[in-house]
């Protein structure tokens, strides 16, 4: 199973179901776990306690990498305990933590290394919790409005299935003056949103990229045509809608796949939508670490990372990355930012980095 999943296509991407699901104790004294311990039962889904997610051992699986391909497709259900959110800078002033890791085997994604060699996905219960503490934020920044993203470390619509949590912080955001909601998905199942009351207040984003990008670096995950129809339906659903172009390769025939792109966007998107859309573009990047990692599990990818080839970039925390030399970085924003404002003239590029 966990072998097909690298090579299936981009196509009728099912909602996600896992092949084993663990239970820290705590979980089951929220509602909201034992809603999803209901879910799992009524599914006939292997089900375990586990006092914490780190303590999980004997996943099935020969090698290291069937062990990492099994834990993709893992389901722990546990407790968020540190309250304290990281900061999301450029795409909102906070992260707020709804779940970590994804089912998705992009090669290029910094969750490769963040979450270490045991990438379950996780759903915390204790929504009631995160958004008190998201209250205090916006509390603190007041009167400013204060963003708060929930992709950064999982993709939560491919969850909303299961947990609801994206409804309970719409809902909870909409009802806040000074707080607004962000994510970003690769996925198409957004259904269970929208019909949810949003007041303006969350922006839903789509991940999208050249076909040549999605075909090889993005298995799993829902189809270009898919996403676009789901952009369709959130945008009639009156949320802002945005893009995110990520991450941007350079790759032989780069231009023509990058105006496809924007050409299949203008097809597709509703009118009504583009005066309020963003875009937010990211240029391909790497670490050392994440390239060794990424070869190990993805040993046949085709992702160029060679470091001879690129520029050092020191980030935040003092942890270096490579990206594209000046020139290309010019060439690529330059070339990107023109097709963005031929096809969508009202729209708002929020960065490029």
């Amino acid at each position: 199973m966990a072998t097909e999943l690298l090579s299936r296509p981009n196509t009728e991407l099912t909602a996600f179901v896992p092949e084993l699901v663990y239970f820290e104790p705590d979980a089951l004294n929220y509602p909201k776990g034992q809603k999803i311990m209901k879910w799992a039962e009524a599914a006939g889904l292997p089900v375990r306690m586990t006092s914490s997610h780190n303590r999980i051992t004997g996943l099935p699986g020969e090698s290291e990498l069937e062990k990492y391909k099994i834990a993709k497709r893992t389901l722990v259900v546990g407790i968020r305990k540190t309250l304290k959110f990281d900061q999301s800078m450029p795409s909102a002033e906070y992260a707020i933590p709804i779940a970590t890791g994804c089912m998705a085997h992009c090669h290029y994604c910094y969750l490769q290394t963040t979450l270490g060699a045991k990438p379950y996905i996780r759903i915390y219960v204790n929504t009631d919790d995160i958004m008190e503490a998201a209250a205090a934020y916006m509390e603190e920044r007041a009167p400013e409005i204060t963003r708060f993203e929930a992709a950064c470390t999982s993709d939560p619509v491919s969850l909303e299935h299961i947990s609801g949590s994206l409804q309970e912080l719409i809902t909870f955001m909409a009802r806040q003056p000074l707080g607004r909601l962000r994510f970003v998905t690769k996925f198409h199942h957004v259904e269970p949103l929208l019909g949810v009351e949003h007041n303006g207040h969350t922006r839903i984003r789509f991940s999208v990229n050249a076909d040549y990008v999605i075909k090889h670096f993005e298995p799993n995950t829902s189809g270009f045509n898919d996403r676009i129809e789901a952009a369709g339906k959130v945008a009639k659903a009156g949320y802002p809608l945005g893009f995110l172009i990520a991450p941007i390769i350079w790759f032989e025939g780069w231009e023509e796949g990058y105006s496809r792109l924007l050409e299949k966007l203008k097809a597709t998107v509703p009118p009504e939508a583009e005066k309020t859309m963003t875009f937010e573009l990211i240029q391909h990047r790497f670490t050392k670490t994440a390239k060794r990692v990424i070869l190990e599990r993805y040993p046949k990818t085709k992702l160029e990372m060679d470091e001879a080839k690129r520029k050092y970039k020191w980030g935040r925390w003092g942890q270096g990355k490579y990206v594209y030399q000046d020139e290309q970085a010019a060439a690529l924003r330059e070339f990107i930012t023109e097709r963005i404002f031929e096809h969508f003239p009202s729209s708002t590029i929020d960065y490029f980095t």
